[in-house]
């Protein structure tokens, strides 16, 4: 079975334990994996040019026909570590076993990247040329949001190379995000991250001056729980239906039960209803509509306190308005607010672009039982640092996953069913031929 097959070659690609760490870089693994690389994919390796960014980023260049034109299909090789007692196989073992192959890496994201090889390395054998630029990239430190690929992207800007479509990890196949749908699972295509803000929060005695309101001459900690309080209502953001989450809505109307398939197959009307009623069911879906800002630590007693949030936020115009009003809310208690290094927004994919349309053609072919639905990931990738020389950069592995797989991500026995690897290559193959 070609499926077998494929997972045999792949579990070589598990077997090397490429985890990242903070703060460091040791090669040893890494240095197998690249060897492995090469001797599972010596047609790749023969007719690419490759750079490597930072310590190990990957990026090899596959030329086409039209050298003016490129196209990127992106995963990446670190992992994170695994404990082996939580585990019921090896962690690094690639073990197959019971229909699955069982590894870190499995999902996130080693078969993606092995599938995306697998197809150009089948292509070249048949004697295929690609019709435009084909790129691979694959960082050695997405987990800790690291300088792989924004290496890469300031050689791509001193060369101005730009990109027509950049396919990452983010989405997947995975179980309808509604109840009640009549379809098994959905081709989830994130076309957006939220944009990430760090904020520090100050409090001090002597903030506390005559012309505050008597919330605000509090003591430092009690302005710093009001205000705590404040952010997590949510009633300074601004919300509405976005383009990307109406275009979410649009895409599972069809597969809905009567009442749901109304309400959001009529968004005109329909819409500001339901800005009421998603707060109401959980915070991810609350999260669509807009800001969340979200205090992870508070420090301080006494004289002076501190807290730090996470600021994530859909659309660049309405995260300006947020943060004055995050701004003046904490003013009024005698707070004041930072914006510390590190924070960024990132632009959307355009859906009008015929990137999208053709990829989502691509998901139906492929998987016909599984409608492509956009949607906006709360998690970060490597792709969202291309946003300006890319304007359709979408985020799916063509894999099919479990609840179970997708909860492992991060988590205790990875795993991947054999037959998703088949599918996984096969995506990319039709991707790749059925480019113009």
């Amino acid at each position: 079975m070609r499926a077998e097959e494929y997972a045999l070659r792949l579990r070589e690609m598990i077997r090397c334990k490429t985890v990242s760490v903070k703060g460091s870089y040791d090669d040893a693994e890494f240095s197998k994996l690249r060897a492995v690389m090469a001797e599972l994919f010596p047609l790749v390796h023969e007719k690419a040019q490759r750079r490597i960014f930072s310590d190990d980023c990957w990026i090899y260049r596959l030329p086409g026909r039209d050298e003016g034109r490129n196209i990127m299909l992106m995963s990446h090789h670190d992992v994170v570590d695994a404990e082996r007692e939580k585990w019921s196989h090896e962690p690094f073992g690639g073990d197959i076993d019971g229909g699955k192959l069982w590894g870190r890496g499995s999902v996130d994201t080693k078969t993606p990247l092995f599938a995306e090889f697998s197809a150009l390395e089948e292509l070249f054998a048949e004697g295929w040329e690609p019709p435009c630029n084909i790129w691979l990239g694959s960082s050695h430190n997405e987990e800790l949001g690291g300088d792989g690929i924004p290496s890469a992207l300031k050689w791509f800007r001193e060369q101005g190379i730009d990109f027509e479509a950049v396919l990452d990890e983010g989405g997947a196949i995975i179980d309808p995000p509604l109840a009640g749908m009549t379809v098994e699972k959905c081709a989830m295509v994130a076309v957006h991250e939220k944009g990430r803000y760090s904020l520090l929060f100050t409090a001090e005695a002597d903030n506390a001056h005559a012309g505050l309101t008597a919330a605000a001459k509090a003591t430092p900690v009690e302005r710093m729980a009001a205000l705590v309080g404040k952010l997590s209502e949510g009633k300074l953001f601004i919300r509405r239906l976005n383009p990307q989450v109406r275009a979410m809505f649009a895409a599972l109307a069809p597969y809905c039960p009567a009442p749901m398939k109304a309400a959001l197959g009529n968004l005109k009307l329909t819409g500001g209803v339901i800005c009421k009623l998603l707060p109401k069911l959980n915070a991810q879906a609350a999260g669509m509509l807009g800001s969340t800002c979200t205090v992870n630590k508070i420090e301080g007693e006494g004289k002076r306190c501190t807290a730090r949030a996470s600021f994530r936020a859909v659309d660049a115009g309405d995260m300006q308005a947020d943060l004055e009003a995050i701004r003046k809310a904490a003013a009024e208690l005698g707070i004041s607010m930072e914006i510390e290094d590190g924070s960024e927004y990132h632009e959307p994919a355009q859906m009008d672009k015929p990137m999208f349309a053709y990829t989502t053609d691509c998901i139906r072919r492929v998987f016909p039982q599984y409608p492509p639905v956009p949607f906006i990931l709360p998690a970060g990738t490597d792709a969202r640092t291309l946003t300006e020389i890319c304007p359709c950069i979408l985020r799916f592995a063509p894999i099919r996953l479990s609840a179970q797989q997708l909860a492992s991500v991060h988590s205790d026995d990875e795993n991947i069913d054999l037959d998703a690897i088949e599918n996984a290559v096969e995506f990319y193959r039709v991707f790749l031929t059925g480019l113009k």
